[in-house]
This record gives structure tokens, C-alpha cells and sequence, in this order.
């Protein structure tokens, strides 16, 4: 786990006009048993929590909230008329800092999702080509459809190196609520 806690905030109309702070509070290690909880707060007081992937009502809509292997896949607010809007990282949280240096600095950030993205394709692609190898000599496999061998053999520590790339891209990509199913680690 590269992010260990998540914290983002909604600001949402009151009754009587003014607006009301609805917090998300995600601990992506879960608790004793493994499970990730999604923590709502009205004006810093718990209001309620459910697992992920976790639907929290407040005024107007609720908030949904989905969590990948890494980090959130997931966290927006959606109203009675299904329009979506993401909710605001905290400033001091990773998705906050990240978010930061989007604003501060776009050529660099864009440069560094464009990196994560390479990463994770060349790690998947280059993973999927030397896996294949040995599932195809598994005898059924073998048998009916052949044996592939992989044109590309590379070293232990280019494997490693290239797995963890592709991790911390998909970190990366966590921290600013970036989710493709096939890009990305699997979640909630």
C-alpha cells in the first residue's frame, strides 16, 4: 500500500443557505479484519461509515466511494440527477500534495502521468508476453493449442525493476482519482 489514508471533502448547501463540510475519511489497511471502511464526517463530527465500495447519503444525492489496491479508484459526490462531481482532496493528504503539484507545476505533472501510463503498459505487456510462455506448456494447453515462446527473456532484476514501476505508476495514478480497469490493480 503506497497511500495509507485517504481524506477528501464536499461542500454542500445547508437549509438555511450556508454551506455544510461532509468529509471522507478512507484508511486504505482496513481495520483488524482486513475491511475498508469508508468514514463520512458532517462538520468534523462521524456521521456515518459503511464498507467499501460504500454509498453514503447526504443532502441532495450520496457519496460513492471505491478503493483499488493502491488507493482510491473512486470518491464522488452524485445528485438526485446523477451528475458527478469529484470530491476535494485534503491539501495535506497524497491526493491533496498531488493535486498541488497539477496546479502548480501542469507541464511536470503531466509529464509524470505520462510516465506511470508507459510504466504500467510496458509492465503489463512485457509481464503478459514471459507469462504466457509457461502457462502454454502446461500439457491441455500444450496439447491443443501449442506452446508460445516469448520473444523477450528478460533478467531478474529487469522483471523487478519493471514490476516496480508499474506499481508506483499505479500510485501515481491513485493519487489523483485515475482508474482504467485494465491499467489499474483491481479493488473495490
Amino acid at each position: 500500500m503506497f497511500t495509507g489514508r485517504a481524506l477528501l471533502h464536499l461542500d454542500l448547501g445547508g437549509p438555511d443557505g450556508r454551506p455544510v463540510r461532509y468529509s471522507v475519511d478512507v484508511r486504505h489497511q482496513g481495520d483488524r479484519e482486513g475491511r475498508v471502511i469508508a468514514h463520512l464526517y458532517r462538520e468534523g463530527r462521524h456521521h456515518a461509515s459503511s464498507r467499501v465500495p460504500a454509498v453514503l447519503p447526504v443532502p441532495g444525492g450520496a457519496i460513492e466511494v471505491a478503493t483499488s489496491a493502491v488507493g482510491l479508484k473512486r470518491c464522488h459526490y452524485v445528485d438526485t440527477v446523477s451528475t458527478q462531481h469529484q470530491l476535494v482532496p485534503d491539501p495535506r493528504s497524497a491526493e491533496g500534495r498531488r493535486a498541488r503539484l497539477e496546479r502548480g507545476h501542469p507541464v511536470l505533472s503531466r509529464a509524470i502521468g505520462v510516465v506511470s501510463v508507459v510504466m504500467l503498459v510496458i509492465g503489463l505487456g512485457l509481464n503478459l508476453l514471459q507469462l504466457l510462455e509457461p502457462i502454454s506448456r502446461i500439457p491441455p494447453i500444450a496439447e491443443n493449442i501449442g506452446i508460445f515462446v516469448s520473444p523477450i527473456h528478460l533478467p531478474l532484476w529487469l522483471n523487478v525493476a519493471l514490476a516496480l514501476g508499474a506499481a508506483l505508476g499505479s500510485a501515481e495514478r491513485a493519487l489523483r482519482l485515475r482508474y482504467h480497469w485494465l491499467l489499474d490493480a483491481g479493488g473495490n
